[in-house]
């Protein structure tokens, strides 16, 4: 049905443990578009594809990490045709160690990391290889030791690893009127980008003018809608370039262009290269 807000999900918690540190492994993999009260740190260990957090539009690989704030909406879908994909997913409530925990002195940089999470954020930099023996560590530890290994990981988050802030989109409230229709448009342009799209179409599935919706879009997303649909449909067209032998005139249709012209403008305009080059560069980081 289209026009459904995020799904929120519920991963289920084992009785002796207070946050999920699991891995989801293809075909358990992909979730939709959705969205849940936990936090959440996300370590992909196999496949590529594509990323959605709040109004980001962006590729995953293996070895990425991802911190996403508490009801940000996001979904991951591996690249089409392959066919494993697994990541190493922990979530926790914000007040799972007790309410007061997070406002002690001592955790303030913490606090200030779970808080710059609402805007989705993926970690690169010197870090990154230590945080991952560690999450992987995070899944067979019990006890007390799961406790001290996820700060750990929080701790590391800090002050060892750069951070890459995603999503531009202001946050809301859960009962803001307007969130379940900027939700539903995204669900909609996420699964319907290869068609075409009017703006009088997304419109109407947020029960707004044209105008009324783009001037709304534009103030909650800081981007306007086609320049959204248009990162949905190069993301897409990355992951066609990365994992299928189509040529590139295939896939600008498939990916939702009407002109090849046009895929060529605007696959430059968002990632500083040409369809062509960025097969090319991915094809000799593969020794191919």
């Amino acid at each position: 049905m289209l026009g459904t807000r995020p799904i929120v999900q519920k991963l289920p918690l084992a009785s002796e443990t207070s946050f999920i540190a699991k891995t989801f492994r293809t075909p358990y993999f992909e979730t939709p578009w959705h969205q849940h009260v936990e936090y959440e740190i996300a370590l992909f260990k196999e496949g590529h594809g594509m990323c959605f957090v709040g109004n980001y539009v962006g590729e995953f690989k293996e070895g990425d990490i991802f911190l996403i704030g508490s009801n940000v909406p996001h979904a991951f879908y591996k690249a089409e045709g392959l066919e494993v994909a697994s990541s190493m997913v922990v979530q926790f409530k914000e007040d799972f160690w007790g309410k007061d925990f997070l406002r002690i002195p001592e955790n303030l940089l913490i606090k200030n990391l779970l808080d710059a999470s609402m805007q989705g954020i993926q970690l690169t930099g010197s870090g990154m290889k230590k945080l991952a023996s560690l999450l992987n560590q995070l899944e067979a530890d019990q006890g007390i030791s799961r406790l001290l290994t996820l700060l750990q990981c929080l701790k590391l988050m800090e002050e060892s690893c750069e951070k890459n802030y995603l999503s531009t989109q202001q946050q809301f409230t859960r009962n803001d009127k307007y969130k379940q229709r900027l939700d539903d448009v995204f669900d909609f342009t996420i699964r319907n980008f290869q068609q075409r799209i009017t703006l009088e179409e997304v419109a109407d599935i947020a029960h707004m003018t044209v105008t009324a919706f783009c001037r709304y879009f534009k103030k909650s997303t800081q981007k306007s809608y086609v320049q959204f649909l248009t990162e949905v449909r190069i993301g897409y067209a990355c992951q066609q370039l990365q994992g299928t032998d189509k040529t590139i005139l295939e896939i600008s249709y498939d990916s939702g262009f009407n002109s090849p012209v046009n895929f060529n403008k605007q696959f430059y305009k968002l990632k500083k290269t040409t369809p062509r080059d960025f097969r090319s560069s991915f094809l000799k980081q593969l020794g191919k």
